[in-house]
C-alpha cells in the first residue's frame, strides 16, 4: 500500500534530529512531506522564508521528501494532500502527553488521518532547535548537531 506522511513543525532550525525522523520516514513511506509551520506561537529566530530554505536544503538529498510551506492547519494540508499520516518526533517521556493530546484533537478533526510517533536516534535524543541556538549563541560546537549550511546560517544570524 501506497502510504504518504506529513512532518509538521516549525524547524526553528531543522536540527540532526529532524533529519534522522525524516530520513527513516522515507524509508517507510512512499513519500514524507515535511511542512514548514508559518503561523507559529513559537518566537521564532529565522523567518519563515529562512526556516522553509534550510529545510529545502538540508532534505534535497531524500528523493521522495518534499518540502512545503504550512499556512493552515495540518490537518487541512493533510487531507488536500493525500497524506494518511501524520508524523511526529518524541525525544522523551516529557514530549508524549503534548503529542498524544494534539493527536487525538487532529482525530477529532480528521478522523481519517492517524499519527505515528517514532524517536530519533540515541545520539540525537537530547537535541531540540531551542538547544541548538543556545549552543550558536554561546559559540559551542554544532558538529553533527545541524548540517553545515544551517550552522552557516545559525553563525550568521546570532553573530
Amino acid at each position: 500500500m501506497k502510504i504518504k506522511a506529513i512532518y509538521p513543525g516549525t524547524f526553528d532550525p531543522i536540527t540532526s534530529g529532524h533529519e534522522d525522523l525524516v530520513k527513516r520516514a522515507s524509508n517507510i513511506f512512499e513519500s514524507v512531506i515535511v511542512a514548514v509551520a508559518s503561523n507559529t506561537q513559537k518566537n521564532t529566530l529565522f523567518s519563515y522564508e529562512d526556516r522553509y530554505d534550510m529545510c529545502k536544503k538540508v532534505l534535497s538529498k531524500y528523493e521522495n521528501v518534499d518540502v512545503i510551506k504550512l499556512d493552515r492547519l495540518t490537518v487541512e494540508h493533510a487531507k488536500e494532500l493525500n497524506a494518511k499520516v501524520m508524523l511526529r518526533g518524541l525525544r522523551a517521556v516529557s514530549d508524549f502527553e503534548y503529542e498524544v493530546q494534539l493527536s487525538n484533537l487532529n482525530r477529532s478533526m480528521n478522523p481519517n488521518i492517524e499519527s505515528i510517533f517514532l524517536s530519533p536516534d540515541e545520539k540525537y535524543s537530547f537535541i531540540s532547535s531551542s538547544i541548538i541556538k543556545d549552543i550558536a549563541r554561546h559559540d559551542g560546537n554544532l558538529e553533527n548537531l545541524v548540517d553545515v549550511y544551517v550552522e552557516k546560517k545559525l553563525r550568521e544570524k546570532v553573530s
